[in-house]
Parts: structure tokens; sequence; C-alpha cells
């Protein structure tokens, strides 16, 4: 009964090693699945990335020169200097 034991152990072993490498925690298709959210969350954080490095010039520019502050006066709140005309054409 000895001799018989110690194999039926090991097989049982491999047996509880097996079935968790294929549906337990940890699992290849767990894995699998985890690397696709990875792989989707680091494109969005790219996208993002892109967006702040954009926000981030803007902010320098805005910063720095008077010229993004006049332009950006002028576009959205419809500034005009002194002698000029203000004329909006809309389709």
């Amino acid at each position: 009964m000895g001799k018989r034991l110690v194999p039926a152990i090991l097989i049982a072993l491999l047996a509880v090693f097996q079935a968790q490498l294929w549906i337990g925690r940890g699992s290849i298709p767990s894995v699998r699945e985890m690397q696709q959210r990875l792989d989707q969350q680091l494109a969005k954080n790219a996208q993002t990335q892109l967006v702040n490095d954009q926000l981030a010039a803007e902010v320098r520019d805005l910063k720095e020169g008077l010229e993004m502050v006049e332009e950006k006066a002028r576009s959205e709140l419809g500034m005009v200097k002194p002698n000029e005309i203000f004329v909006q054409i809309t389709p």
C-alpha cells in the first residue's frame, strides 16, 4: 500500500497544479485577459499623455508670450484693439 500512496499523492498534486494553471487564479486565460486590459490602458495613457503635453505647451506659451494671450482673447472673447472694427460672419 505504501508503494501506491506516493505516486497517487504526486498525481493528485499534479492535477491540482494543472487545474490552477488552466482555471484558477493566475491561470493562462486570466493572464491573457489582464495583458489585454494592460495594453488598452497603456494606449489610453499614451493618448492622455499627448493631450497633457499639448496643454502643457499651451500653458508654457501663455506664461511666456503675450501673443498667445491676445490670440485667445480675440478668438474666444471677441477682443478688439482701439480703432479696429469687429466683423463676425455666420454661415
